[in-house]
């Protein structure tokens, strides 16, 4: 009678070599999210070393992050009055985590109109429907004479982030209006907010259906107790924020809450104190917030070498500016936001799945 029992081990080496066979075949596990600790300063242009004003969109066709920001003009030397905060370009940087940045370009910008020394500030850009929007003060012009010019914000598209078509001026309150905020609402419109120069540096908003055609709406209720620029809306934690860049006798960033983005309250004021990190040491300008796998990472400039007195481009040069990112947290209890730039920020963002809903609207 033939034995059966030396079979057995034939049978258990093929199940095996099956399973790893499938095995091998299955989707790898993704890799696990390893945050990187943001340095101080985050970036720094290097060509003209005064970044400012960021705004920051995730690109999917290279997967990676992209920081537009206003170049300033800060180690030119013999540049008169505020020449240096005019004829600058937006600049652009990438990075594949949010802490490691490269400089890039700068945005090529098709615009007939553009004057030969234009000025571009402050960029907004969101995306939608495969398409790129930016919105940017355009000032005609380099001056060095004050603030008495002309400057408008304007619509361009792209999408591919550097090549930029000009498609229109807004209708806003004025030819004094500069730093575009834009959120996109759950109704499906758009609503921009923007600082009014000519009516006591206060905050409009205009709304759109589309994009393309923006009607002017009024002065933003409840954001009129302190004078103020870079108006900068998101939804996080169940409620709408808004920072805004304090101007005058104060400031930081004010902070309002609201629950439908209309009727603001000031519950706040961000990086009012100076840190203690390299370039940190002042106050915290311009912001933009990101919110990747629910955390929301708040990206502003600081002016660094006014925390030791220097006065002009050649003494420490006073005009420089760096680029910083805080960790938001919330506060439940007190239901408001806290930045700690002192802390440690450990950040890898992730490509979202719907940029201008994940990395604005929670």
């Amino acid at each position: 009678m033939k034995r059966l029992y030396p079979a057995i081990p034939f049978l258990v080496v093929s199940v095996l070599l099956t399973v790893l066979t499938l095995a091998g075949c299955a989707t790898p596990a993704p890799a696990p999210v390893v945050d990187q600790l943001a340095p101080k300063p985050l970036f720094r242009d290097p060509i003209y070393d005064g970044a400012a004003d960021p705004t920051v969109i995730y690109n999917p066709a290279d997967k990676k992050w992209y920081m537009f920001y206003t170049v300033r003009r800060a180690n030119v030397p013999g540049l008169n009055g505020v020449a240096w905060v005019h004829g600058t370009p937006i600049g652009i940087a990438t990075s594949e985590d949010g802490a490691t940045w490269k400089y890039l370009d700068t945005a090529k910008f098709n615009y007939k109109d553009a004057v030969p020394d234009v000025t571009w500030w402050a960029p907004a850009v969101v995306e939608h429907n495969g398409v790129f929007h930016m919105f940017v003060t355009y000032v005609p012009g380099t001056f060095a004479d004050g603030w008495n010019h002309p400057r408008d914000i304007v619509h361009c598209t792209s999408r591919d982030l550097i090549h930029w078509d000009y498609q229109s001026t807004l209708p806003l309150a004025s030819h004094k209006v500069i730093d575009p905020g834009v959120l996109h609402l759950p109704d499906g419109t758009w609503r921009l907010w923007y600082k009014d120069e000519a009516s006591g540096s206060s905050c409009h908003f205009a709304d759109s259906k589309d994009l393309d055609t923006w009607t002017d709406g009024a002065r933003v209720p409840g954001l009129s107790d302190a004078g103020g620029e870079a108006p900068l809306p998101f939804h996080w934690k169940g409620h709408y924020w808004l920072m805004r860049d304090i101007t005058g006798g104060q400031h930081g960033l004010a902070l309002y809450r609201s629950e439908d983005a209309k009727d603001w309250t000031r519950v706040s004021t961000l990086v009012q104190q100076p840190g203690t990190g390299k370039d940190d040491m002042v106050v915290g300008h311009h912001p933009e917030v990101i919110i990747s796998n629910g955390r929301a990472y708040m990206f502003y400039f600081t002016h660094p070498d006014q925390a030791r007195g220097a006065a002009s481009a050649v003494d420490g040069n006073a005009r420089r500016s760096s680029i910083q990112v805080v960790e938001l947290k919330y506060d439940e209890a007190n239901n408001v936001l806290t930045a700690d730039r002192n802390a440690p920020t450990m950040i890898n963002l992730q490509g979202p799945k719907d940029v201008e809903t994940e990395s604005k609207f929670e």
